[in-house]
């Protein structure tokens, strides 16, 4: 079963879904039946895809860390015990 993506002409929503052959989902929001299937992107994997998402993942857990460290210090300040 393909994951397609639809736009609703009623409502403008975007969404995705997986449907069998023809059959055309309701749409997510508000259940409308007219829907425009859209082209979806193939996903590509190569060495500069690669690098830029380790490199977000990378800056994603510092930032996690250094909140983590924040949050922490903010509770050892809150709690003197």
């Amino acid at each position: 079963m393909p994951i397609y993506e639809y736009v609703c002409k009623g409502c403008g929503n975007q969404f995705e879904a997986l449907v069998r052959r023809d059959e055309v989902p309701p749409c997510a929001k508000c259940g409308g039946q007219e829907l425009e299937r859209l082209l979806s992107l193939p996903y590509v994997k190569s060495e500069v895809t690669k690098e830029r998402s380790l490199k977000a993942a990378k800056l994603r857990d510092q930032k996690q860390g250094t909140e983590r460290t924040q949050e922490q210090l903010r509770y050892e300040r809150s709690h003197n015990d």
